[in-house]
This record gives C-alpha cells, structure tokens and sequence, in this order.
C-alpha cells in the first residue's frame, strides 16, 4: 500500500512537471524568451476604474501638500492652478457639481478646462501620477506619497477635507464625489466586449481598399499661411535641448531663420558645467537662452555677474519670487557641483 502511494505521488509530479513546462515554453524559436512573473509584475502596474490593481496603502491630505510643494509645485503651482506652460489642475469645480456628478461649467464654451472639471474616475489620477509623475523622475514616488498627493489634489477642489487620509479602503467612497464622475460615455460602441454596452454598433465602418491602392505613400506636414504663426512662433516655445526644435513659424515657408539654431557655441572650458546643469536636472526648466519655466542661462549670468556664492547658495536652496511667481525647489545637488555651475553662471555661462 505503502509503495503504491509512492508511485502515485510520483507520477503525480511528473505530471505537474510537465504541465509547468508546458507553460513556460517560448512558442516564438530564435526571439528572446518568456517574461517571467516577477518582469510582469514589474510592468503590471496600471489601476483600472474599479480598482483592480490598485496596491494597498494610505496618504494624508498632510503628506500630500509636503510632496507636492517639493516635487510638483515647480510645474504646476502650489494651488495647483500651474503656469503658462501647464493647463491648471484644479478649479472650475463647486460643491453642487460634486453633488450631481457633472460639471456645470463644461457646458460653458468661454471656460477654460482643467484636469479637474473632466476627470471622470479618481483611478485614472491615481494612475498617472504613480506612472508618470514627476515628470523628470517618474516612477520615484512611494505608494504612499501617491495615495497622499491624490488626496491633496481632490482636497484642493473640494471633494474631501483637509483631514482625510485617502486609502484602498475608501478610494471607492472618494469615487462617488468626483464633480465629473457621470462625464464620461460608453455609447460610442467602441469597447470590446459585452461590459460595457458592446452590442451596440459602432458609428463608423470602414471598408479596406482591394483595388486601384497607392504604391507609394509620402509623409510631410505643412501649415497653411493662415495659421502659421497662429500661436506664437514655435521655435520659441521648444526647448532649447532634444532633437525636435520647432519651426520659425514667424517666417514665410521655406525661408530660413534670421537666428539659426545653433547660435549659441559653448566654449571647452564651459563644457562640463552645462553638463552638470543636465546631469541634475537643471535643464527640465532652464535652457540656454531662452526662458522655459525659469529664466534662461544667459539671463541669469547678465542679473548676478560674480555671484558665485549666492548663486550656489540658491541652487542649494531653491526660492522664488526674483523671477515670478513660480518657485524652484531646493536642489539635491552636491556642493562641489553647485559650486561649478554658479561659477559658470556667474562668468557669463560661457558665452
């Protein structure tokens, strides 16, 4: 009996072992292998509108105003009302559209839209800020952190206190308050399946093309006169770093630049401070010469010529109010580098 036992629970594993081994088989020979669970995991981090994969944890509204006002105000405001760069997070909202659902202001055309006034689902903030945010180092915040900058945000336009510490055991209560939580539409027939209304025919059919077809395709783009330069000469408004530029669109088309692009030539010796203002980061909002969300270098290098120290002791320490409203947080620096950069910056910036 005993022995019987014995041959059963082996040909019991053999079994399992061939079951796993099954799956975990490449089906595709000659490229790469199969993820394994701990790589999907990794990548396997969206949050969906009714919360599956949302991880536990907790943020206080508290928490969350001390995160933003060191990660996320430099961009988008202390009150989250941004800059001109950024569309406004918050406003436009009231306490009777937190009631209802819809946000009576959409229905006005002279209003201007913020993330709040359309976000239909607390999930998809949630989401965003874990995945992208901040902008420069996405992906760093704490599980906490994000629960707590949530919070803050929602806090901010009203839909929970100030004391509230937003969780994965409330989130689904905060849902049923979002001023926009009925905004969203489903009878577009555009999602798969049957959850959501899905036999209903889509509104557009299309028929692929069997006769007559093109062989050959070009790709371009052009703006028409009229709206060349309808918002601002694009050259001014890219960043003066990355491959894509903007056009000058102040020009007629196909006439060059007055200034070219590369106008500005770095000597040898400035070389390596400009590359230490890259490496930490001071370049997400400073380029050379032009202003992005701070003043450009050479800005800067015409305002404090031979302020080594205070320009060192700023970079340390952030501040605001000397070039506008929007602040710039303390710098994770060494001193060493700061000290590179704010001489670089107090001789001219190499110019």
């Amino acid at each position: 009996m005993f022995n019987s036992r014995k041959a059963l629970l082996a040909v019991a594993m053999l079994v399992f072992a061939g079951w796993v081994s099954a799956q975990t088989v490449n089906p595709y020979t000659g490229i790469g292998r199969l993820a394994t669970s701990k790589e999907v995991a990794a990548w396997d981090i969206d949050v969906r509108p009714d919360f599956k994969g949302l991880p536990k944890g907790a943020g206080s509204v508290t928490k969350g105003q001390d995160v933003w006002e060191s990660k996320c105000a430099s961009c988008h405001g202390i009150f989250g009302e941004s800059n001109e760069v950024f569309t406004p997070l918050i406003g436009g909202t009231t306490a009777e559209d937190v009631k209802t659902g819809r946000v009576a202001k959409l229905l006005d055309p002279t209003t201007g839209r913020t993330m709040l006034m359309k976000l239909a689902t607390v999930s998809t903030l949630w989401d965003y800020i874990n995945r992208a945010m901040p902008w420069n180092q996405p992906k760093s915040l704490s599980t906490e952190e994000v629960y707590a900058v949530t919070a803050f945000l929602l806090n901010l336009g009203g839909v929970i206190p100030e004391d509230y510490v937003l969780s994965d055991k409330n989130i689904a209560e905060v849902q049923a308050r979002m001023p926009n939580r009925h905004g969203m539409t489903t009878r577009h027939a555009m999602w798969p399946g049957k959850e959501f209304n899905g036999t209903r025919q889509p509104d557009v059919r299309n028929t692929a093309c069997m006769k007559n077809c093109a062989t050959e395709r070009s790709v371009a783009s052009l703006l028409p006169d009229f709206a060349r330069n309808a918002h601002g000469n694009l050259a001014e408004q890219n960043r003066g770093i990355g491959a894509q530029h903007g056009v000058d669109t102040s020009r007629p088309e196909g006439q060059k630049s007055v200034v070219p692009a590369a106008t500005i030539s770095i000597v040898p010796a400035a070389s390596s401070a400009l590359s230490l203002a890259q490496k930490n980061n001071c370049t997400a909002c400073h380029a050379v010469d032009k202003k992005i969300l701070g003043p450009s270098f050479v800005e800067i290098a015409k305002k404090h010529a031979g302020k080594t120290e205070y320009l060192a002791g700023k970079i340390k320490s952030g501040g605001s109010g000397v070039w506008g409203s929007i602040p710039m947080p303390a710098q994770s620096v060494t001193d060493a580098d700061a000290k590179i950069i704010a001489d670089w910056l107090s001789t001219g910036a190499g110019l």
